[in-house]
């Protein structure tokens, strides 16, 4: 028999996580475990810790965006749940491409350890430089 519907396109994955499971502490007995999957937890990382947006998101994993949504939605419901009830969560790998095709990558997301107010400095020493 065959089988239906469409193949799952492959993500993409700027790098696979260090840590692959996260414990609570000081809960009493063996907790139960979740899974979350490695797309889910890019998916997490992209929106919630580098702050992109669902489009920028499913650009930088070369899916679209209801299905960067989607994940989005089902990894967070994850991360609440064992949060909420103190279970292991465990990330889990699937089919994933390690590494992010550039033209995938929104440009405008590079973050820069300067702050504005050293870019502030550095202006006004270029003024005194040039004027002096």
């Amino acid at each position: 028999m065959r089988a239906r519907g469409r193949h799952k396109k492959i993500r993409y994955v700027q790098k696979m996580p260090k840590t692959t499971q996260f414990s609570p502490r000081g809960y009493p007995g063996r907790p139960d475990e979740v899974e979350l999957k490695v797309d889910q937890f890019e998916a997490i990382k992209l929106a919630d810790h580098q702050g992109y947006d669902q489009s920028e998101g499913a650009r930088a994993m070369g899916i679209s965006r209801p299905t960067f949504g989607r994940i989005l939605r089902e990894g967070r419901q994850i991360i609440a749940d064992a949060l909420a009830n103190g279970k292991i969560i465990r990330i889990r790998t699937g089919n994933v491409q390690v590494g992010i095709r550039h033209k995938n990558l929104p440009q405008k997301k590079k973050l820069s350890n300067a702050t504005p107010a050293a870019h502030n400095e550095e202006a006004i020493r270029q003024k005194i430089l040039k004027y002096s």
